[in-house]
């Protein structure tokens, strides 16, 4: 896998809209909790975040001192995104911006960079430990921006949200503290499911293939072996040799299950399914998970608990 640059040309009708009401900041400054504090005392707090899973932070520890709008729904690819209208006045409307960090928003990185001098602007990133964070070798000293798939990581990520609430409503901030403890608290239950469920599998069997490299912090975390056909960004193309290579590796190890993800196409995973075939072996596709993209409104997938049971059983059950 080789490092690829972000798609800056998609992001320029937003970044033209916004930045023209944005000085930049002074040298050095970073996206943060910038900007005078607002009162809130007599109204909801207009939150805008980039993808679901941020955005299920943000309900959770804001409760019913909240309204969140997330930019990125239902299969949105984040390394991909292009904005829209509705995203600058989305935008311009909040009284608080949180967004993942770690370049997965691509070049919008630069963006909350300046929105971060009139209003709060968090990456969620933030408060996590860069002791745990991945390097990979092809990702050329960048941090792997996919934290959510390490639920310990994600308990770290909350701490950002509920520290910039607690200080931009401090009325509300013991409610914060506590919606956040009881978060922590419902992950720290979620992270012991995972593990319970993986430990299921025989050693050998926990090899997890997908379309691109988002599971690194699952594998990680749970032990699991994890191998994707394209880099840790989407943006990266994955060739003929990449899947000639990936479809040797399942068929000499008699994998039983590779996966589609809900925000990149099946085309290339049913490709490397083909070329399995070719050379002897039946591979299934055993499902489709969510990666860079949370489930519909409304369904247990759409929740970041939801989808992380979704993705675990999903696995299990196809490589057993």
């Amino acid at each position: 896998m080789k490092r690829r640059s972000f798609l800056l040309t998609l992001l320029a009708p937003l970044a033209a809209l916004v930045l023209a009401g944005c000085p930049a900041p002074p040298n050095g400054a970073r996206g943060g909790a910038g900007g005078s504090r607002a009162d809130f005392a007599g109204r909801k707090i207009r939150v805008t975040t980039t993808v679901g899973m941020v955005a299920d932070i943000v309900r959770n520890v804001g409760g019913d001192r909240v309204e969140v709008t997330a930019l990125m729904g239902p299969g949105i690819d984040p390394h991909y995104y292009k904005a829209t209208s509705g995203d600058v006045s989305a935008l311009n409307r909040a009284d608080i911006i949180f967004y993942n960090g770690l370049e997965l928003e691509g070049k919008m990185g630069e963006i909350f960079e300046r929105i971060a001098r009139n209003k709060p602007t968090v990456a969620v990133s933030s408060t996590v430990d860069r002791a745990n964070l991945r390097q990979p070798r092809e990702f050329q000293g960048r941090y792997d921006p996919h934290l959510w798939f390490d639920v310990t990581l994600w308990q770290q990520a909350s701490r950002a949200v509920e520290n910039t609430l607690a200080e931009q409503d401090p009325g509300s901030a013991d409610a914060y503290r506590k919606n956040a403890e009881a978060y922590r608290k419902t992950l720290g239950d979620l992270h012991d499911y995972v593990k319970k469920q993986i430990a299921t599998l025989p050693p050998a069997g926990r090899v997890l293939i997908t379309a691109h490299d988002a599971f690194g912090y699952f594998g990680k975390q749970y032990g699991v072996e994890v191998r994707g056909l394209q880099g840790t960004s989407t943006t990266a193309e994955a060739g003929v040799r990449d899947v000639q290579e990936l479809s040797r590796l399942i068929a000499e190890r008699k994998i039983k299950a590779i996966f589609v993800e809900s925000s990149v196409p099946r085309a290339s995973i049913e490709a490397v399914q083909a070329a399995v075939r070719a050379r002897g072996w039946q591979v299934a596709i055993g499902g489709q998970l969510f990666s860079d993209a949370m489930g519909a409104g409304g369904t247990p997938e759409g929740t970041y608990v939801g989808m992380v049971r979704h993705n675990v059983d999903t696995i299990v059950k196809a490589l057993k």
